[in-house]
């Protein structure tokens, strides 16, 4: 069973042809769209040779060079800190034991529904009165963390909950105990077929960094802000950020799919050896 069709239904014939004709129409409109825009841009002088010449210069792709690594410090130090917890939060809101479960719920729905913004102004502007005042780098990233710990819950939960309840009574049934049937047949499984909205979420984690501006932290989004007042060049320097987070996310994918290979050719294999340790 593929990962496409444990989630929802495989497309027919026809839907794949309309899936390819709005594809299609979808792309030829973006490209219109954006010939249009650059058009515009160019009867206004927007792309004139001077306004890009300070792109060019060390100092200036050093000062955003340095934004960007303030991003991806950020987005990184969310992402390790969000998919554990999000993965223990699944695991109980997943347990039999009913105050696991009603803690672990109780995060993650509370976490869904607050706005980031509203945790990111709580560490800068409510915690700090009672003593609690950590430092700008953690104003953000914990914030992010806990928001994004939430939907990474729902996205493991999800991935469990697609699998055949057989997987699991097939390993019970060898002598496995739950937590080894959890660790060794179902998560591996789970998480290969999740890789798709844990990458998207990812891509999601790292546009919020852009919400450094609210506790002064120097992402890239920040950075940007700084050089536009500088050089009055908005246009540029938004289309240069916006091009760099671009290619950031298509990064992201890439090692996304590269990870979803590996894990595609271990998962036989896990399953496999915690087979012959349930035999033997």
């Amino acid at each position: 069973m593929s990962t496409q069709d444990s989630l929802f239904d495989a497309a027919g014939p026809r839907a794949r042809r309309r899936i390819r004709i709005l594809t299609v129409l979808s792309l030829l409109g973006i490209a219109g769209l954006a010939a249009v825009t650059l058009l515009r841009f160019g009867q206004a002088g927007q792309l004139a040779a001077d306004r890009w010449v300070e792109f060019t210069q060390g100092p200036y792709l050093l000062f955003l060079l340095a934004g960007l690594g303030n991003t991806v410090a950020a987005a990184a130090a969310s992402a390790v800190f969000a998919l554990p917890l999000g993965l223990v939060l699944a695991l109980g809101r997943l347990s039999v034991r009913p105050s696991l479960r009603r803690i672990a719920t109780g995060w993650i729905e509370f976490f869904r529904s607050v706005p980031l913004l509203l945790v990111v102004y709580i560490f800068v502007s409510g915690l700090p009165q009672y003593g609690i005042n950590p430092d700008i780098f953690w104003k953000l990233v914990i914030p992010i963390t806990l928001c994004s710990s939430a939907v990474m819950a729902e996205i493991f939960r999800a991935g469990i909950k697609a699998l055949p309840s057989g997987q699991s009574e097939a390993g019970l049934s060898l002598g496995l105990s739950q937590g080894q049937v959890m660790r060794s047949v179902v998560l591996p499984q789970a998480i290969r077929i999740v890789v798709p909205s844990m990458v998207a979420q990812l891509v999601v984690l790292l546009k919020d960094t852009t919400l450094g501006y609210a506790v002064s932290y120097p992402e890239l989004m920040k950075t940007s802000n700084n050089l536009t007042a500088y050089t009055n060049h908005l246009i540029q320097t938004y289309l240069i950020i916006a091009a760099v987070y671009v290619v950031t996310n298509v990064l992201i994918s890439h090692l996304a799919r590269y990870l979803e290979r590996r894990m595609s050719g271990r998962t036989a294999r896990v399953r496999r050896e915690a087979l012959e340790a349930g035999i033997g």
